[in-house]
């Protein structure tokens, strides 16, 4: 084997093994425990930060009505095979809070809601013993 093949060797598997090392921020790095997400505390914070951008951007859809009206039931509901953790909640509310007024009146839409992809928690599963394309 040449010096160089060698070389490019040497580096391809440090590259795989350096690579494949988890990064800061993932769950269960750096000591940190994976926690349920308390569904009830984030979905009064999603409803309080969705009235406020909807002030901020000054919309006013049914949504936003709802999301400031005190005795209005939250917006947010989860599948009872979804397991959301903490760490998903807190990145969901960081990327409601830094988007855009354009953005927001899709989220906060009447006719078509979006939803930011990190608050994208759940991706319906389906039916045991089936796979997606089958009917």
């Amino acid at each position: 084997m040449t010096v160089r093949r060698r070389e490019l060797a040497v580096a391809a598997v440090l590259a795989v093994v350096f690579g494949a090392a988890p990064t800061p921020g993932d769950i269960g790095a750096c000591g940190h425990v994976a926690t349920a997400l308390d569904v009830q505390g984030f979905a009064a914070a999603r409803k309080q930060l969705d009235c406020q951008r909807c002030g901020d951007c000054g919309l006013t859809t049914q949504t936003c009505n709802a999301a400031c009206d005190p005795n209005a039931p939250s917006r947010v509901a989860f599948p009872a095979t979804c397991h959301p953790l903490d760490q998903d909640g807190q990145v969901c509310l960081r990327a409601l809070a830094a988007a855009s007024c354009s953005d927001y009146a899709g989220f906060v839409d009447d006719v078509s809601p979006t939803e930011p992809t990190e608050c994208d928690f759940c991706q319906l599963l389906p039916e045991a013993g089936l796979t997606v394309g089958q009917p």
